[in-house]
């Protein structure tokens, strides 16, 4: 059977109440991903597909996401092939340096899954094809000699470790404007209790200046 796979009868998955299946061992024999396939969570969907691209003979990489205008969690990923898109070209600083490897072909294959409301994920896209030769590893490899992290799936992992962190910083600067706002509003309002203050005091001063002063009738 292409890249050892189970029929879907045969692998460990469990069916709701709305008649999804939900994959509950995503390290079990693999199963073709199809769309309406459900995941615990976003991790158990990147590893069932990164075991899938294994099995096929090729390397996922963790692509584009999108958050939650609410709470800012992420509630749609797409994992890709590592030969997804193409490497833009930069200007070589050196002639004698070796042109890096096209690592980058225009693969399109992928899945993207969703959070729906009910926490669990699910599959909404699937494309299958590649444009590339796969090279799936025999089950004894594939055990003992996991994969190693490419250099696509390190520059991703970057990419999005730094918009992370520009998020953060953003959100820092953004805290730190309303605390130096509400310290303003504080020392105002001080100011301005002192001065009621050093009116009443001087006010009483004056009352008592006048009334020790006063002669008597």
């Amino acid at each position: 059977m292409e890249g050892n796979f189970l029929p879907e009868e045969d692998v460990e998955m469990m069916e709701n109440s709305d008649g999804m299946k939900t994959v509950t061992d995503e390290s079990s024999p693999m199963v073709e991903p199809f769309i309406g396939m459900e995941f615990e969570s976003e991790e158990a969907a990147k590893s069932f597909y990164d075991n899938y691209a294994t099995c096929m003979g090729f390397v996922m990489r963790v692509d584009a996401f999108r958050r939650s205008m609410r709470d800012g969690t992420v509630v749609w990923r797409r994992l890709v092939c590592n030969k997804e898109g193409f490497r833009r070209s930069r200007p070589r600083r050196s002639e004698s340096r070796k042109p890096r490897a096209i690592t980058r072909e225009g693969c399109k294959a992928l899945i993207v899954v969703k959070r729906e409301k009910s926490g669990k994920w699910v599959v909404t896209k699937f494309e299958k094809e590649h444009n590339h030769p796969l090279l799936p590893l025999s089950p004894n490899v594939r055990r003992n000699h996991p994969l190693p992290q490419t250099p696509d799936e390190k520059d991703a992992k970057i990419r999005e470790l730094s918009a992370e962190l520009s998020r953060e910083r953003r959100r820092c600067t953004a805290l730190q404007q309303q605390l130096d706002m509400v310290l303003k509003e504080m020392e105002e309002h001080s100011n301005h209790l002192s001065v009621n203050i050093n009116n009443v005091i001087q006010s009483v001063r004056e009352i008592e200046s006048n009334t020790f002063t006063k002669p008597l009738s």
